[in-house]
């Protein structure tokens, strides 16, 4: 048995090199999939926050930055990251404070408590018996995640062929851009809460009180007015907006209700909007009813992660020290269900 140190220095080195956790994972997943416990029907979809190996009292101001004499492995790292989509490019947004000592780890009170800093474990399962299927280390933000879950999906079509018919999901991962990616690029069934803010709070009619018809891509308003596009596209390419005209708007009895503070009404449409209409319908039926309870599934996992793995905090800094971790305790717990679920063979008498 190796020392502890040797462990480690080889760990920095040849095994992270050789990206050899990524790979003993992969092993145990093969084997799950031959024993024919990885179904490859539905996938569930979901991050949870494990706290980072940094002190919240040492936080200095996000908008400082680091100061110049912080080092160590760990920056190192962070400064590998910055344009990676998964951790420093994820967004745009200043942290309010920054780790000197792991400076990749996002202060967050997502919990809604103490904020604290942290990093996103994201899993990817099969939800006939709950096999981890993919594992990904991300900066604790929703932008991240969702990002996380695309490339989740794409590597276990690619290394191990399975493909989805459906992906379950929260509304984090219900944004019209990420079920458009579902359903229209992969085939896949979104069984996804829709993020949706379309409601309005004063009052007014919502989105949802218009009604479009699709063969004349056309709005009607409940008035009964129509509503045309002219089909450009706006917000960065993903919006077609709506309009009525404003003689028909002036005239109408309902316009206190629609459109108060405008002379005509106008309502946005993403283009996407087709899949986010299918997961709402899909939502309304049995089976959104029973992905919804599948879906808890992953978050039994991530209890199990916690209360039973004691992975409530990182030992490791750095994006590479919380993906080895996220491998390696990911790795545990297939390992653990396939002894659960596979009996052992027999002895033989001698």
């Amino acid at each position: 048995m190796p020392d502890h140190s040797t462990f480690s220095k080889n760990r920095h080195g040849r095994f992270r090199q050789s990206d050899l956790l990524r790979r003993v994972f992969e092993t145990v997943l093969r084997r799950c999939i031959r024993e024919g416990l990885v179904g490859g029907e539905g996938f569930a979809v979901d991050a949870s926050l494990i706290k980072a190996d940094a002190n919240r009292q040492n936080g200095i101001e996000g908008d400082k930055g680091l100061p110049p004499e912080a080092s160590g492995r760990a920056v190192d790292e962070y400064l590998a990251v910055l344009d990676d989509a998964a951790f420093g490019a994820a967004t745009e947004v200043t942290p309010k404070f920054v780790s000197p000592a792991d400076p990749a780890a996002r202060w967050t009170g997502a919990h809604g408590g103490q904020a604290f800093f942290a990093y996103s474990t994201n899993y990817l399962i099969d939800v006939e018996n709950a096999i981890i299927v993919d594992v990904e280390a991300t900066t604790a933000i929703r932008q991240a995640e969702v990002l996380a879950a695309k490339r989740m999906i794409e590597r276990s079509m690619e290394r191990f062929d399975l493909y989805p018919a459906k992906l379950l999901g929260d509304s984090a991962y219900g944004s019209a851009e990420m079920l458009g990616w579902l359903l229209y690029e992969h085939g896949i069934e979104p069984h996804v809460t829709v993020f949706d803010k379309s409601a309005r709070k004063d009052g007014t009619f919502s989105r949802d009180d218009f009604t479009y018809d699709p063969a004349g891509d056309v709005y009607h308003c409940p008035g009964g007015t129509m509503l045309t596009t002219t089909g450009t596209l706006v917000n960065d390419g993903a919006t077609m907006l709506y309009r009525a005209s404003k003689h028909d708007c002036q005239g109408c009895t309902l316009k206190p209700r629609c459109c108060p503070n405008e002379p005509a009404r106008k309502v946005p449409r993403s283009i996407h909007e087709g899949a986010r209409d299918m997961a709402r319908q899909i939502a309304r039926s049995w089976d959104g009813r029973t992905s919804r309870r599948l879906r808890k599934k992953v978050e039994m996992l991530f209890a199990h992660l916690k209360r039973i793995l004691k992975l409530d905090r990182l030992r490791l800094r750095g994006p590479n020290g919380a993906r080895d971790e996220f491998l390696l305790a990911a790795t545990a717990q297939n390992l653990r269900k396939l002894a659960k679920l596979i009996p052992a063979p027999s002895l033989k008498p001698a």
